[in-house]
Parts: structure tokens; sequence; C-alpha cells
């Protein structure tokens, strides 16, 4: 019986032109509703829409794992070593008449390749801030091409994982991985945007009239590295199907302490559904990832409460701590929501969504908070500044 190879780059030439032509559709609104801008400008449009799309694509991806179809295509890059589920009709119908519900359906297929697209797209776009960001450092002044540099590496390291998240069968840790990864470049991108949209025409940052105190910042930045555990513990919750461990709230399973497992259910490097030795992972184990992922939430939604209430005094960041609030609020909801709903697809969609989200808010206010350090302003001269500005 001859397998179809796990990495099969004969249609690699043909997907890296699909990015290309969905890449050219961004490019070419930004230039036209920038015709006449500075380069920066320019640049500042592009590294926006991108940042846009890169969420996009981040809800696509979890779209694509929540709907069983990150193995629609056995192969990578391609599928069946076509760059189309349209090449690839003979081998998908055999492998779906074989098993109808499988891991390998023409539906699954098509979503799995069109995630593909977008993130060849989002590639190549990111590849054009760098070369822009770079052939335009002198305009940009204190704007460092090297934050896109970064993200272009970044960007060539998550195809790296998204390869191996189908090679490795849905390994829960590659896919984890892929995951933080994802918000990674977001964060990335976010630095870009901030940096590139804080010169005014005064020449005179804008975040340098924000004062946040050192208390504050000390609370964003302990915020943001609880955020970014919990969003692990999230992935690992997911990819582990372990959402449904407990189905009420806020006891699981008639107890505040269930029977858990928390050793076997965080061993790392293990296969999809068993433990290290090559035993199914018992139940106890998913309990286990499941009430670790409750219990941080606790934390998380008591710090960003707090940075929220505390960010609210900070004159230009009020609106930011509206949409902290609100973010925690849907974050509670559709947490919620998987819980006692049993994993709908849209709530399990918003959840992810609302975590890239809260990670982009979270990058926005360290962001912010640092560029008013390095701008040295009082906070007398943050207020004059802030008249001067409004």
């Amino acid at each position: 019986m001859n397998l179809q190879p796990l990495f099969d780059l004969s249609p690699l030439a043909q997907l890296m032109f699909a990015g290309v032509l969905m890449a050219m559709g961004p490019l070419m609104w930004v230039w036209w509703r920038n015709q006449g801008a500075s380069p920066v400008k320019r640049l500042h449009a592009l590294t926006l829409l991108t940042l846009v799309l890169t969420f996009d694509l981040v809800l696509f991806g979890a779209f694509t794992r929540l709907s069983d179809s990150g193995l629609g295509c056995p192969d990578w890059p391609g599928c069946y070593g076509s760059a189309s589920p349209l090449g690839a009709k003979a081998q998908i119908d055999v492998a779906q008449a074989s098993l109808p519900s499988g891991p390998v359906t023409t539906g699954k297929a098509w979503v799995e390749m069109i995630h593909r697209y977008l993130a060849t797209g989002v590639g190549v776009l990111i590849a054009v801030l760098a070369i822009a960001a770079w052939r335009y450092r002198a305009q940009a002044g204190s704007i460092s091409p090297w934050w896109a540099v970064a993200s272009l590496v970044w960007v060539c390291v998550q195809g790296a994982f998204g390869a191996l998240t189908v090679t490795m069968k849905l390994f829960p840790a590659i896919v984890t991985l892929h995951l933080l990864g994802a918000l990674l470049l977001l964060a990335l991108l976010t630095v870009q945007v901030i940096q590139q949209s804080s010169l005014g025409q005064s020449g005179i940052s804008r975040y340098h009239s924000i004062f946040i105190s050192a208390t504050v910042q000390k609370l964003a930045w302990f915020t943001f590295a609880a955020l970014t555990l919990q969003i692990a513990l999230g992935g690992w919750v997911s990819t582990n199907y372990a959402v449904l461990a407990c189905s009420e709230f806020p006891r699981c399973q008639g107890s505040w302490w269930p029977a858990m497992n928390f050793e076997q259910g965080f061993e790392i490097w293990r296969n999809l559904g068993h433990t290290r030795s090559g035993d199914i992972i018992s139940f106890e184990a998913l309990t286990a990832i499941h009430y670790a992922h409750r219990m941080m939430a606790v934390i998380v939604i008591a710090l960003t409460g707090a940075l929220a209430w505390a960010l609210n005094g900070v004159s230009g960041m009020r609106t930011t701590s509206r949409w902290i609030a609100a973010l925690i609020g849907l974050q509670f909801a559709t947490g919620l929501s998987n819980v006692v709903l049993g994993w709908p697809l849209f709530a399990a969609l918003l959840h992810t969504g609302g975590a890239a989200a809260l990670a982009i808010a979270l990058t926005w206010v360290v962001c912010a908070g640092r560029m008013g350090v390095q701008g040295g302003a009082t906070h007398e001269q943050a207020l004059n500044l802030s008249r001067l500005n409004a």
C-alpha cells in the first residue's frame, strides 16, 4: 500500500504564487487609499492592515482546529501533493468513503488549505513590511526596522509549526506552541503599529503625554505574563479536548476539587490522547487540565480587572481600560458557555478571538507606558502635552 509522504514540496511554488495573489489585494488597497502620502504613513497603513488580517488568520486557525480540519490534508504544504483539494479529489474521496466522519473529507480539506493560503498571504505581507521598513528606515527616524525583520523571521517559524502540526498528527505541545506563536506575531505587529503611529506632525510622540506610574506598569507586565500562561493553558485544554471534562460551573463533577491527575495531564511531550508511555490518557488527567485553566482564569480576571481600574484614571488610556474590561467580560461569558453549553463552535471561536484581542490590548498598554517613560515626561509635562494635543 502506497502512503502519501508527510512532506511533499512539489506544490510549494504554486502555493507561494497563491500567497502572492492573495497579498496583492491588501497591497493595492493600501496604495490606492494612501496615494501621495509619505512612505512612513503608507507603511503604517500596511502594518495596521496586516495586523487585522493576522488576527483574522488566528480566528480561522481556531476554526480549522475546532472543526477538526487540522488533518484535512494529511501532508504538507499541499494536499496529497497537489496545490488544492481539486487536484486531490480522488485521494480525498477514497479517504472519505472509508471513514465518512474521519479527519479527511472534502470540506475539511478545503478548510485546511484555505488556512494555508491565508497564512501564505499574510507571510507575503510581512515580508513586504520588512523590506519597506528597512528601505525607509531613514525617513522613519526612531522607528526600528528590526521589529519588522523579527516578524518576518517569526512568521517563518510559525510556518514550521504549522507543518509540524500536520506531520506530527496534532501533537498537543506543537499545537499549543503554534497558538502561542500566533499571539507573539500579533504582539510584534502591534508594537510596529504603535511605533509608526506615535509621531505626530509636531514630531512629538503622543505617547509621551501618557503618564503611567511605575506600579501600574509593573501590574501591566505581570498581567501580560499571567495572560500568556492562561492562553497556553487554554491551548492545552483545547488541543487535549479537555473542555468537557467539567460540564458545570462553578463546581466540577459535583465537587469543588474533583479527582485529578496533574502529573499525567501535564506530561508535555506526548501524543494526542496518550501518556508518554503510550497508555490512553485518563479522565482524571483531562479534569486536571481543565481545572488548572479554570483556576488560572480567576487570577487573570482579578489582575485584568485591577489593571482596567488603574488605567481608567490615566489620561489617554481610559478607552483602553474599558476595552480590557469588556474583553475580560467576553472571556468569562464565552468560557462559561463552552462549559455549560457543550463547547459550541461560535462560543469557542469568540473565546479564542477574545484572548487574541486581550493580548493586543495588553501589548498596547505596556508599549505605550514604556514610550511615555522613555520620553522622560514628568506628570506636569504630560498634562501640558495632553492639552496641546487636544
